[in-house]
This record gives structure tokens, sequence and C-alpha cells, in this order.
């Protein structure tokens, strides 16, 4: 965890706003960034095969690298989603030299509608086919916090 925070879940204050957005794989951890100070942290669950980066379509990995939150998308399967810019030109170079496609639709997301009720025990597995998870109310914060065009990180 980063400067001994803790995952809390006191609401970020009305109006705030992320410049940064850092994932941390092995720790489950997604964090918000304001001036390069941490504004909260969030557990999350990741794609079904969480370990290295995502190499193909349908392979269940969540992305490694430096992307960007590039839309907000209201009319998703899941409560509220944030499109993050995999495949990226070298995603893409990488797949095509394997012979396989990239995959893409990777999103910060909340639980699949209609079972929002499930809240925090959605953490107990890695679900998702290659998104990175929270429960519906700390995606509503993220949904408010974090800009189209955010800089996202997403570390091992």
């Amino acid at each position: 965890m980063l400067l001994g925070m803790r995952p809390s879940e006191e609401p970020l204050p009305a109006g705030s706003l992320a410049d940064r957005v850092l994932v941390e794989k092995s720790k489950r951890l997604l964090t918000l960034f304001r001036e390069d100070r941490p504004l909260k942290q969030y557990p999350i669950s990741l794609g079904g095969d969480p370990l290295g980066h995502k190499v193909q379509e349908g392979d269940s990995r969540t992305p490694e690298g430096h992307y960007l939150i590039d839309f907000h998308k209201a009319n998703s399967g899941y409560y509220r989603a944030l499109h993050i810019s995999y495949p990226n030109p070298a995603d893409t170079d990488a797949a095509r030299a394997r012979g396989v496609a990239p995959g893409g639709a990777i999103m910060i997301h909340g639980i699949r509608n209609g079972l929002g009720w499930i809240g925090p025990l959605h953490r107990l597995l890695d679900w998702t086919a290659g998104c990175i998870a929270l429960t519906d109310r700390q995606m509503q914060e993220l949904w408010e916090a974090i800009p189209d065009g955010t800089p996202i990180e997403i570390r091992p």
C-alpha cells in the first residue's frame, strides 16, 4: 500500500478529481492521485487469469502498462464503466506478430447489472474477462472523479 494508506470506505470529498490512476495487480489495489498525492485507494478484482500482461483476446488477463481512461460508458452491462485505451500500438503489433487478436473492451467497472447486492463479496475471486472491478458505490466515486483523458498505469 502507498504511504501507509489503507483502502477506505470514507467517500471522496465532493468535487475531487484525479489526474492519474495507478493499479497494482499483485496488491489488488487501485489508487487515485491528484498532483502526485494519493486521494484514495480501492480494493479491486481482476481478470480470471491475472498473472502477466494481456497478450490476446480471451486470455482473461488484465493488461499492464501505460494507457488512458478514454471514455465513460454509461450503458454498460455492469454498473458504469470507464474504458481503458488498451490495446495501444505496441500491444497490437505484439499480438499481430503472434498471429492473434489483442482483445479490447478493457474497462474499470462495477458489478454486473442486477447483482450489485454482492458488494465487496465480488473480491473473493478474480472474475472479470480482463477488466478491473469494484463495488457499485466505489464505481460511482470513480465515475465522478476520473475525467476522460486521465492516464492510468497498470503494474504487475
